[in-house]
């Protein structure tokens, strides 16, 4: 296993959708232990294969269950269903979110409060997974990914602009930008 350089806003692979996966092989298993290790050296709370250069629709997902258990795994060629969005504004405190590919950063984005995901795991046997709060955040989060949001592409108009601001400032917004997890100084 190895940990994996992130990908940053700017990224092509972060801005499209990515493939479906035909065959699990050996070479997928690696990439998903790899992406595992990522997300944990990030440290991060979800990784999607865009976010380490791989245009596949794979994410890996870690959180504590109600009881405060492990919840962890990986979705293969995942599809989503969501309850429809509460309107308003998003609360700064409790909704605020970050990413890895927009290290150091946080906005607040208003999501679903109840997520559906299924798929397939790494033996290709079905996954079905229904959540809701943050465990339904970062689902829908790294679903996203795979269809080449950031979901600093959700955020309202006067974050975004910060965000540009902060991306032309860093350096960001442009092709091979990335961090290493472990290595590089930033406040993921």
């Amino acid at each position: 296993m190895a940990v994996l350089p992130i990908c940053i806003m700017g990224d092509p692979v972060l801005h499209a959708p990515a493939a479906p996966v035909d065959v699990i092989t050996d070479e997928i298993r690696t990439l998903v232990a790899d992406m595992l290790e990522t997300m944990d050296a990030a440290p991060g709370v979800g990784l999607a294969a865009p976010q380490v250069g791989v245009a596949l629709r794979i994410f890996t997902y870690t959180y504590p269950d109600d009881d405060g258990a492990p919840w962890r795994g990986v979705i293969i060629n995942p599809e989503l269903w969501i309850r429809p969005i509460e309107p308003g504004e998003p609360d700064p405190d409790d909704e605020a979110e970050g990413c890895l590919s927009v290290p150091g950063e946080r906005f607040p984005l208003r999501r679903s409060d109840a997520a559906v995901v299924s798929g397939t795991d790494l033996d290709g046997a079905p996954v079905r997974i229904e959540v809701s709060g943050w465990r339904a955040r970062i689902l829908q989060h790294e679903f996203d990914h795979l269809d080449g949001v950031l979901y600093i592409d959700r955020i309202d108009d006067s974050d975004w602009k910060t965000v540009q601001k902060i991306a032309r400032k860093r350096g960001w917004n442009r092709p091979g930008v990335s961090w290493m997890p472990g290595v590089d100084d930033v406040d993921a």
